[in-house]
């Protein structure tokens, strides 16, 4: 596996493959590797004949009160776990490498941008879309892989990449779970022995969520409402639960078929989302 840390290097060795008529798959990423991650290379591997990974904590998605200084940084162990995945390139820029300036262009997808974790963290996602197109136009894949846990993060990309007519694939893939259905991410390091036991609940109050609804309960306040109380009852401090269509993000309603419950909630310092796409058609 290739590591480099500047654009100019990582155009190279692009220009190298395309010279050989290669196709390219994309892995972003912010390091702190679990298997979720390597999911998203294994999956590139199937999809494209070279796998670029990058790890950046990209400092213009964190808000003023976030965890960007604390953000845990796994470096070594992240290069030996894509060794091993198979991934060919390791792209690790600084800071001053992504934004050698001032960076006085911005990208925002409105309305999306907006809607559930925008509400409650105002600027992360512009933030988002401004490092996933930089990188983009750096790395230029045929296919950039990501992860379905950050199901807004997913969409609104997606809507950039119409939006810009960017040439590249958006491919999600499916989150991976502990086995007690915990969806693995970076922040659960943070969680205390005691918290690390509550938080499956959250998916739990998804899946229970859904069931009702697949059961017939079409008053989707009420069914979020119910699953906002119980997760409080269990020591989550609940950012949003809420039942929304599947292309959108808007809000359902009864008529709707593909549904999406998108959850954010947290324990402790350590704030956890998740999410359940169903479709009402299928049972």
């Amino acid at each position: 596996m290739q590591i480099v840390t500047s654009v100019a290097a990582l155009r190279e060795v692009i220009r190298q493959w395309r010279q050989n008529g290669q196709s390219v798959g994309f892995v972003p990423t912010m390091g702190n590797l679990h298997a979720g991650h390597i999911k998203l290379v294994s999956t590139a591997r199937q999809e494209a004949d070279k796998v670029v990974v990058s790890i950046f904590v990209n400092p213009t998605q964190f808000g003023p009160n976030e965890d960007f200084a604390s953000y845990p940084r796994t470096e070594q162990q992240d290069q030996e776990k894509l060794l091993a995945s198979g991934a060919d390139l390791l792209f690790l820029p600084s800071v001053t490498e992504m934004y050698p300036q001032a960076t006085q262009t911005g990208i925002s997808v409105s309305g999306l941008s907006a809607l559930h974790c925008g509400a409650s963290r105002p600027g992360h996602f512009d933030g988002v879309a401004l490092v996933v197109c930089k990188l983009l136009n750096m790395v230029q894949p045929d296919v950039l892989l990501l992860g379905e846990k950050d199901f807004q993060q997913l969409t609104l990309i997606r809507q950039m990449v119409a939006d810009l007519n960017i040439p590249v694939t958006v491919q999600g893939v499916a989150t991976v779970r502990e086995d007690d259905g915990l969806a693995m991410s970076s922040r659960n390091g943070y969680l205390s022995e005691q918290q690390r036991q509550q938080a499956p609940k959250l998916y739990q109050a998804l899946c229970a969520a859904r069931d009702d609804i697949l059961a017939g309960y079409d008053d989707y306040p009420a069914v979020a409402e119910q699953q906002r109380q119980n997760l409080q009852q269990a020591g989550f401090a609940v950012d949003y639960f809420s039942i929304c269509r599947s292309a959108d993000l808007l809000p359902a309603y009864a008529s709707d078929s593909n549904l999406l419950i998108l959850a954010a909630a947290r324990l402790g310092k350590t704030r956890l989302i998740d999410n359940l796409y169903f479709s009402k058609t299928s049972i």
